[in-house]
């Protein structure tokens, strides 16, 4: 977010907060700024892994308002559509992925983008029984 779409951005953001959440306006407000300073100082020192973190936990952030108030996945998606994706090059816009998934009941979900998944599973417990008598 350290484009010239920054402006855009940072008011969708908190347009969205400050539906769910007025009482964290002021906060998200001075936490996006603060974010915008790391991520034009990391960019300009070319340092990939900060900017990496920098994103990882503003996408903790949105996934926990979201999961608190899903009726925004509409509004986040446009902005990031219509907004974000927009700003970025081409090689940039070639990465953008959308994953959806679903279980239910006692079914389990493995998805994973550009990476490995890796999963173990202990055996099931044995059933332990009452010694026998006789």
């Amino acid at each position: 977010m350290a484009t010239d779409t920054w402006t855009q951005a940072r008011a969708a953001m908190v347009t969205m907060w400050r539906r769910a959440r007025p009482d964290r306006v002021a906060v998200v407000e001075e936490d996006l700024d603060e974010l915008h300073r790391e991520v034009l100082g990391a960019r300009q020192r070319r340092d990939g892994p900060t900017q990496d973190a920098l994103a990882a936990d503003w996408q903790q952030q949105l996934a926990r308002l979201l999961r608190q108030n899903p009726e925004l996945a509409g509004e986040l998606e446009r902005v990031l559509n219509d907004v974000l994706a927009p700003s970025l090059g081409r090689e940039e816009r070639e990465r953008i992925y959308q994953q959806t998934n679903v279980a239910g009941g006692n079914g389990r979900v493995f998805g994973v983008q550009s990476g490995n998944l890796i999963y173990h599973e202990g055996r099931p417990p044995r059933e332990t029984r009452p010694p026998s008598t006789g």
